[in-house]
């Protein structure tokens, strides 16, 4: 069974900056190693939506919100993900979960932020962004 653990979750202050990680374990066949990951947060008051996404070839996608401010980036060789966020705002604030989609190995368009896409999660951290 593939599973996902997040840690990094902290309380910042506006401006600041915060590395969340996610770490995968579990994998039964190596084929399943070619993935694409994604990072998604949720809040009380809105649905659970993709921040940001990387396939096995390194592509990325990022939701208009945190272009420019939020960088993905996976380390295979630990099984890895990471999410660095600079400039942050209270509206970051959020639990972040991680998710792979075991049946991807390329993506690459807006799509790849789709929650459905992605078939293991893992339990959330949660980022407070407050002065």
């Amino acid at each position: 069974e593939v599973q996902l653990m997040e840690s990094g979750g902290d309380s910042v202050q506006p401006g600041g900056s915060l590395r969340v990680s996610c770490v995968v374990s579990g994998y039964t066949d190596m084929s399943d190693r070619s993935n694409c990951m994604g990072w998604f947060r949720q809040t009380p008051e809105k649905e659970r939506e993709g921040v940001a996404t990387i396939d096995d070839f390194g592509n990325t996608v990022y939701a208009d919100s945190v272009k420019g401010r939020f960088t993905i980036s996976r380390d295979n060789t630990k099984n890895n993900l990471y999410l660095q966020m600079s400039s942050l705002k209270p509206e970051d604030t959020a639990v972040y979960y991680c998710a792979v989609d075991l049946t991807c190995r390329y993506c690459n368009r807006a799509h790849c932020l789709r929650e459905s896409k992605y078939g293991h999660w893992g339990q959330g951290t949660q980022v407070t962004v407050s002065s």
